[in-house]
């Protein structure tokens, strides 16, 4: 995990005991989600400058749409 995702990931497994539960590195399908609540059905991506380059601008949109399709809402957030 980045050191982002490690700060993140501290502060959601610090939840209250009757909280939601979040899992990291979850796979759902062919991808894997950085972070996911089943019963909120939400998947966290934390995106470094990677998701800039290439190709993967599009294929997190074909991701999001994917996860989308199976009603789970994506929220991204972008670390540089």
């Amino acid at each position: 995990m980045s050191p982002p995702e490690v700060l993140l990931w501290v502060r959601l497994r610090a939840r209250q005991p009757d909280g939601p539960r979040i899992r990291r590195q979850h796979p759902i399908g062919p991808y894997i989600a950085d972070f996911y609540c089943a019963d909120a059905k939400l998947v966290i991506e934390i995106d470094g400058w990677g998701h800039n380059m290439g190709d993967a601008p599009e294929h997190d949109a074909r991701r999001d749409t994917w996860m989308a399709e199976r009603g789970l809402t994506v929220t991204r957030f972008s670390r540089g």
